[in-house]
């Protein structure tokens, strides 16, 4: 049994399915951004802190990277799709080795570009470079792997997720959606 995700890869970008936030030590805006970004409070308020905790607070070099991810969540999550990816492309200049700026870039170019084979190189790098929240690396890689007609690859990264992340119910959902049956 086979259905096309679209509904899945669309909720990589909704409330607490894919944003995977960088954190940011201290006070201030650039924590304020990051508190922002990782309790999915958007509005265009939030997105006014994290451009002035970049602009007028001299921020420590992975508070800075870290604020660029968490300003593309917050534009991505306002729909501003374009400066979200210019966000997450900033921190991955910054800081090639940022892996939540792989995963939100991997989950947003799933969404908005419909990219698969980008997606999953995005997802795979996040999860090479130990991404805090594998479990949203494996869920969005399997909706990719689905999306590139590679169905075993699909159900074992979905079945990875749902290990990672027990609670979590949007893998189980795509998994039942699965038969496996024995070759031969």
């Amino acid at each position: 049994m086979r259905s096309f995700p679209w509904l899945a890869a669309a909720a990589l970008l909704i409330p607490g399915v894919a944003n995977a936030s960088s954190l940011v030590l201290g006070s201030g805006l650039a924590r304020s951004c990051f508190e922002a970004a990782d309790d999915e409070r958007t509005t265009p308020g939030t997105l006014d802190i994290c451009n002035r905790a970049l602009i007028e607070e001299a921020l420590p070099f992975d508070d800075q990277v870290a604020t660029y991810v968490n300003r593309g969540i917050i534009r991505a999550r306002l729909n501003d799709w374009t400066g979200a990816m210019a966000d997450y492309d900033r921190a991955i200049r910054l800081k090639p080795s940022e892996p939540e700026a792989y995963l939100n870039k991997a989950a947003l170019v799933l969404k908005s570009q419909h990219d698969w084979s980008q997606a999953r190189a995005l997802f795979d790098a996040a999860l090479e470079r130990q991404t805090r929240r594998p479990e949203f690396a494996y869920y969005g890689r399997a909706v990719a792997n689905e999306l590139a007609g590679d169905y075993a690859r699909a159900f074992a990264d979905y079945q990875k997720a749902s290990v990672l992340a027990p609670a979590w119910d949007v893998p189980k959902k795509e998994l039942a959606r699965f038969s496996v049956r024995k070759p031969g």
